[in-house]
């Protein structure tokens, strides 16, 4: 490999939105990375569906499907 060519490579702390904690090499700047999904609380991991309702849009989607379908 060639010398100066390369970006430095490091630990660094992933702090998941869940509460998840590890560490993992990578070559982003700064001690600590903020994620909001990870292994832990993805459902193609899990098996469990999770659905994160921001500013009520998944209770307003299913009244706009419950009055289509009656």
């Amino acid at each position: 490999m060639k010398e100066k060519f390369h970006p430095a490579y490091h630990m660094v702390n992933v702090n998941c939105a869940c509460g998840n904690t590890f560490q993992t090499r990578s070559t982003m700047h700064g001690d600590t990375m903020k994620v909001e999904i990870c292994s832990a609380c993805h459902p193609f991991f899990t098996g469990q569906q999770k659905l994160v309702d921001t500013a009520g849009r998944v209770d307003k989607f299913l009244k706009k499907y419950k009055k289509v379908q009656a």
